[in-house]
């Protein structure tokens, strides 16, 4: 682990979405504006000083964002294991010129139907479709494929299994609904659940590895991700809120990180560290 435990980043490129995820706890309605490229590239380099050894791209939509080609290929250059999260849109666009330079693609699927999707704000009715014709081509692609499902009051009682057994992914990511004040507030509250109902959802769809899910409470999820916005600071939910860091690229690394009261300790506890 590097000095700081800063091992993986999540870097939300653009606050710009196609999609209005009801819950979405990265809206940046608080940030205004991108790093320009050449700063962007300054930061990945010193991530990658600091002993970071894996980059996801998010946003926002990432692939709304002109600039990830080219920082896809500085990241594989600098040696980072590569990763975006995506709603699909442009994807295949993107993977057409820039497959090389991923070793994994993540897709938020949470449920199998369609117009429960289209309530949640993914897509128009044609979200799940969709996925599956891009599951298709990741696995073509021979890239590592992660499936995020956030669970919440119109999805707890859904069984997902024939649908995760279909795309197969190598990792199943399941969350309870996260509240964040200035990010979701006035959207989330309808979709919020209790941890008993979060866990009925766990316990109905329990598989075998590798198809398991990698399950994150509330808790699991504060604190437990080193996560950059926009504009190049490290950021926190800690307290039910972003805080933000005085920028990287001004402070450094080390200080920016201990400003944004990231715990490599909850990293480690939710299984931030795998086999990537």
């Amino acid at each position: 682990m590097s000095q700081q435990g800063l091992i993986s980043v999540n870097y939300h490129l653009l606050r710009a979405c196609n999609y209005r995820c009801r819950f979405c706890f990265a809206t940046f309605e608080d940030v205004s504006g991108t790093l320009s490229l050449p700063r962007q590239l300054e930061l990945l380099r010193a991530l990658r000083a600091a002993g970071c050894e894996k980059l996801n791209f998010a946003g926002g939509e990432p692939t709304l964002y002109r600039h990830l080609p080219e920082l896809l290929r500085e990241a594989r250059t600098l040696g980072f294991v590569t990763s975006i999260i995506s709603n699909g849109a442009r994807l295949e666009e993107l993977l057409a010129t820039s497959a090389g330079d991923l070793d994994w693609v993540g897709l938020s699927i949470d449920s199998a139907d369609e117009a429960i999707q289209a309530r949640l704000g993914r897509g128009d009715g044609d979200h799940v479709a969709r996925s599956r014709e891009l599951v298709a081509l990741v696995h073509h692609l021979g890239l590592r494929l992660k499936i995020n499902t956030v669970v919440t009051s119109l999805n707890w009682e859904e069984d997902l299994r024939p649908l995760i057994r279909e795309l197969h992914p190598e990792r199943w990511k399941v969350f309870q609904v996260l509240p964040v004040a200035g990010q979701n507030d006035g959207l989330v509250e309808p979709l919020l659940i209790s941890r008993d109902h979060f866990q009925a959802f766990v316990d109905r769809n329990q598989l075998p590895p590798p198809l398991h899910a990698i399950v994150e409470d509330n808790d699991a999820m504060t604190g437990s991700y080193a996560m950059i916005d926009p504009l190049g600071r490290f950021f926190s939910n800690v307290g039910g809120h972003h805080t933000y860091s005085r920028p990287i690229l001004e402070v450094g690394v080390a200080t920016a990180l201990a400003e944004s009261r990231f715990s490599p300790d909850r990293l480690i506890r939710r299984g931030g560290r795998y086999a990537w």
